[in-house]
C-alpha cells in the first residue's frame, strides 16, 4: 500500500493525458491544479479494476478546485475524488 504523499492544503495539478479505456479523472479536471481536503482512505485505482487487473490499494483524495478554473466561470468549487495516479505534485 503506498502512504498518502499529498496532505491536506497541498496544491497539486491533475495529470493532463488522456489513459486509454475507462478513467474516474474527468476530462474536465485534466490538467488543472487544486487543493487536496483530505485523504479519503487507500482504495484499488478503479480506472485499473475495470480493466479486470488486481492491483494494490493507493491513496484516495479529495481535492477542491475552484469552478473557474475548470469551466471558466463560476464563483463555487468542486471537489473531485481522485486517486494518487491522477495526480502530480505538489503544484
Amino acid at each position: 500500500m503506498t502512504r498518502a504523499a499529498f496532505a491536506p492544503g497541498t496544491r497539486v495539478r491533475t495529470r493532463a493525458a488522456d489513459r486509454d479505456g475507462h478513467s474516474r479523472l474527468p476530462r474536465y479536471a485534466r490538467g488543472a491544479t487544486g487543493t487536496v481536503v483530505e485523504v479519503a482512505g487507500h482504495h484499488p485505482l478503479a480506472d485499473d479494476r475495470a480493466r479486470g487487473l488486481d492491483v494494490a490499494p493507493q491513496p484516495v483524495y479529495h481535492v477542491r478546485f475552484r469552478a473557474a478554473d475548470l469551466f471558466g466561470a463560476g464563483e463555487h468549487t468542486v471537489t473531485v475524488e481522485l486517486w494518487h495516479d491522477h495526480l502530480e505534485g505538489p503544484a
